[in-house]
This record gives C-alpha cells, structure tokens and sequence, in this order.
C-alpha cells in the first residue's frame, strides 16, 4: 500500500498465486479513512478465479454498498459502527457465480444455516435490521453532513495548527473521520486538553497498547509523529457547535509535551496572578498551554 494507505491493485494481482484461495481488502482503513479500490480488485479475483472478501465495517452507511458492483464473494458489517446493537454482524456470502461454500466453526444446532450453531440473539438481529434500513433511508444525507463537518474540523485545526500533518487521503476517505498529526506534540498530555472530546491514538481494538499505530507506522509515519497523532471522528449526531470547540481545544492544546520553559519564562509564569485577561498573548506560546492547563494565568490582554 501507498503512503496513503490504498492498497494498490497491481500488488494484489502480483501477489495471488496458484496457491492463493481468498483475498481479503478492508473496505475503508478503520483509522486513517482511506477508501480502497474494492471494485477493481473485485475484477482481478474474478479473473484469476479466486474468491475476494471485503470487511465493510467501516463504510456501511457511509459509502453505497452494491456486493455486484463490487464483486466482493464475501462481504461482512457490524452492527456498532452503523448505530446498531454491540454483539452482532454479518456476513454476506454469494450464492451462484461462484457459489461460495463455507465449513462452520461452531457445531451444534445447526443454526444460521449451519454456519453458525447456538441460539440467535433475535433482539440484536432486529436491531440491526432496523440500523441498516435508517442507514439506508439516511444515504443521501448523512455523507455529505459528515464530509462538510470534517473539512470545518479540518480547516479550523489547519489554520489554528499551520504544522498539522493529515494522514490518509483527504478526498477518497469515509466522509467523517480525520486522522491528523502535531509534531512535537506528546499525544497523551495533548489528549488531556481534550476534555470532553472523545479521541484515539489508534484503532478501537488496540486501546491499551503503548505501541505507535501500526497503521501509521505502515504509511511511513515516524514514531514521535505517530504517538503525536489522533483520529477525529463526527457522525450521525454530532453538532457544528461541536466541531468548534473540539478545534478550540486542540488549538489551545497544541504546545503539549513540548520541551520545558526556559528558566525565565518559569519564573514569569510563577508570578502571574490568579485571574488573568480574557485575551491571553504570552511572551512563549506555551505559556497559553499552562494558562489552558489553570496552571498559570497571564495578564497581558489586548
């Protein structure tokens, strides 16, 4: 895959072998948002008669989804990412041209066709039916909404942040997440700031690991960089009003982890008083981060 994170068709042709009996393509990165050329790596499974899978969890309710047009034998979702009941998913597997057979892995009562023995959880089916019929009702409208919300997140980060380093393509990506570095920024003191804006230093299935994203680090992104990044996402039921302060608060926040202040300036942030000016213009501009920190206040206004 590129620095992009789009894996490139030609390297899926070069890699299926004689040996090969599935290929498997997220659909979307889960973290940076980067739409992969699903369709045309469809055509190339057909052609050398190999089955193709997709993992659309990400851009169900999104992106249209057409299992013809994109020429996925295999194709799974999960009801959590569309609104829907945590616990359940599923998968779509072709029937004719090619009729794709499956072994189960769990035996038993021979439920969901025998794919899958022990009872159905029947709330949780119907709950995500229900999801995918809103996210169908709400196509034509949701993705723009999303999409115009991520480029206000984007535009106020970018001109309150010059330096900010968007991972991931910015026009063929999942319409509402943003996944945007700060050099020099220590992301878990920069996370701090965020108070009450729910963020990531990596995907949902890696929380607790103290490694850098392996996705961003598989983009080419440093170390420093990657644990200087977070991902920022908007949907069905966020505000503009939202937005904006989430930009405010990573404006404010930017001058986390970096190196210590100067003597001088420590001195001079001991001795400003309790309660400063409502425009904060300090001599060092983390001296804003330890005015937004309440660990100092600075009486220069404007």
């Amino acid at each position: 895959m590129d620095g992009k994170g789009r894996v490139d068709p030609e390297q899926v042709t070069d890699a299926i072998t004689e040996r090969t009996a599935l290929v498997s393509v997220m659909a979307a990165n889960n973290e940076v948002g980067t739409l992969q050329p699903v369709a045309e790596i469809g055509r190339i499974c057909k052609e050398r008669g190999v089955l193709f899978h997709s993992d659309a969890v990400q851009v169900l309710g999104k992106t249209p989804v057409d299992v013809e047009k994109l020429g996925v034998d295999l194709l799974s979702v999960s009801g959590h990412k569309m609104y829907g009941p945590k616990g359940i998913g599923a998968l779509y597997v072709r029937a004719r041209n090619p009729s794709v057979r499956l072994d189960p892995i769990v035996y038993g009562g021979g439920q969901e066709g025998g794919l899958r023995s022990g009872t159905v959880a029947v709330p949780n089916v119907v709950g995500l039916g229900a999801a995918c019929e809103l996210a169908a009702r709400n196509l034509p409208t949701d993705p723009p909404r999303l999409r115009a919300l991520r480029d206000r997140l984007l535009s106020r980060l970018v001109s309150a942040i010059p330096d900010a380093i968007v991972h991931g393509e910015q026009s063929n990506t999942l319409p509402g997440l943003l996944n945007i570095g700060f050099p020099g920024v220590d992301g878990d003191a920069f996370i701090h700031c965020l108070k009450g804006v729910a963020v990531s230093q990596g995907s949902s299935c890696s929380a607790g690991s103290f490694e850098p994203s392996h996705v961003l680090r598989a983009l080419g992104v440093s170390d420093e960089l990657a644990r200087a990044s977070i991902g920022m996402g908007s949907g069905r039921f966020t505000l503009e009003i939202e937005i904006d302060r989430a930009a405010r608060l990573a404006a404010r926040g930017r001058w986390a982890g970096l190196p210590p202040l100067p003597a001088s300036l420590q001195d001079f942030a001991a001795s400003m008083p309790a309660t400063g000016g409502t425009h904060c213009r300090p001599p060092d501009p983390r001296l804003a981060f330890l005015c937004c920190r309440g660990i100092a206040h600075c009486n220069q206004t404007s």
